[in-house]
């Protein structure tokens, strides 16, 4: 998934410089959409990381 926000932010910024406006309003939405799908993923992931990693000895 980093990957394909990498592509599209790169995609942006080339469709930016041409000024293809609809397109980067396009591009931010999927932007907006993916930022809330790592932030859930990264939450989650700090829960359950808790679970497992204890305290090490």
């Amino acid at each position: 998934m980093v990957k394909w926000s990498l592509i599209l932010l790169v995609i942006a910024v080339v469709l930016g410089i041409f000024g293809f406006v609809g397109i980067i309003e396009a591009a931010a939405a999927i932007f907006k959409v993916l930022f809330w799908v790592f932030l859930a993923l990264f939450v989650i992931s700090l829960f359950f990381g808790r679970g497992r990693g204890g305290a090490r000895r």
